[in-house]
Parts: C-alpha cells; sequence; structure tokens
C-alpha cells in the first residue's frame, strides 16, 4: 500500500487575501508589490588609517537606485553617504551640495580620491574602479584617506565582530 504525501508550499509569497475581498483581488495584489523595498546600511571603516569613514551609507546597487542617487537631498550629515555598485564614474546633477568620492577597485582599495565635488558637474571615469563612494564633505580629510588604502565595507553586526577580533588580536600581541 502505498502512501500519499502531501507537498505545501513552503516558500515565501504574497500572503491569502483577506476575508470580503472577492472582486478586488488585483488591487490587493498591485499593494503588495509596491511595498518599499528595505534599506540596508552599511559601515564603511579604513583597515589601513583605522578609521571610520561612515556609519550609514546605502547601497546604489539597482539601476533605479543609481539613477536616483541623492537627488531629493537638500544635504548629508556627516555618518551619511552612498556606494555607487557597479560604477566608474558619476555625477553631481540635480545634487545641490558638494560630496566626497572615493572610486574603489574590486578589492575595495582606493584608486581615486575627490574632495569637495561641486554639484551639476560630470566626474572623471576610472577604468579600474569598480564602484564610487560618495560621502559628506571633509570626510577624506578627517579620515585621513589615501589612493592606496583598504577599505571595509559591510553590515554594521560584521564591523562589530571585526573590531572585537582585531581588539583580541592586538591583546593577545600586547602580552
Amino acid at each position: 500500500m502505498k502512501k500519499v504525501v502531501e507537498i505545501r508550499r513552503t516558500a515565501p509569497g504574497p500572503p491569502p487575501l483577506p476575508k470580503g475581498t472577492d472582486g478586488q483581488a488585483g488591487l490587493y495584489k498591485s499593494l503588495i508589490r509596491k511595498r518599499p523595498r528595505k534599506e540596508v546600511s552599511y559601515c564603511v571603516f579604513n583597515k589601513t588609517r583605522e578609521s571610520f569613514l561612515s556609519l550609514s551609507v546605502s547601497a546604489a546597487d539597482t539601476h533605479l537606485t543609481r539613477l536616483k542617487g541623492l537627488l531629493g537631498k537638500l544635504k548629508l550629515k556627516a555618518d551619511e553617504g552612498i556606494w555607487v555598485i557597479p560604477s566608474q564614474g558619476v555625477h553631481t546633477f540635480g545634487v545641490l551640495f558638494s560630496v566626497d568620492l572615493i572610486y574603489l577597485d574590486s578589492g575595495l582599495r582606493v584608486v581615486h580620491l575627490i574632495e569637495s565635488f561641486p554639484s551639476f558637474r560630470i566626474g572623471p571615469i576610472k577604468r579600474n574602479c569598480t564602484s564610487v563612494l560618495e560621502l559628506a564633505t571633509r570626510t577624506i580629510y578627517s579620515s585621513q584617506t589615501q589612493v592606496g588604502d583598504q577599505l571595509l565595507i559591510c553590515s554594521p553586526e560584521e564591523m562589530e565582530q571585526y573590531l572585537r577580533e582585531s581588539q583580541s588580536k592586538a591583546q593577545t600581541q600586547a602580552m
């Protein structure tokens, strides 16, 4: 005698339609699709100089987020910025303030720096660049970042773990 096994769908999908929405299924499904994407924030740390560049960088990793960039912002806070991935250069058309630009290669090593890049300009194209950080002005100066520095871009949880590990390594070397 063969047993029949019932397989239930366990993959995430849209929630079931609420009761009383007989003719409104299309409207309900369209509302589900328009949920805002959860914005992920990254920390940027200069491993070479052991200094933080930013604690709240958002990734511009889709066509729409790269297109929007910093449009609509009146200014950047000292610890804000965007990480444009992939990019070999950026522009500041429609941006109302100056930004610091840090061009990075695929290993997150700094290949080019521009301090206080003005608005309504086209930045240089760097062939060996794979992403660009757009940060608040004076970030490069205050972190003493230079070409050749190694950066770490990760989530706050990963940053906390990295700092704990580096602190424990420093303590064991001191003994």
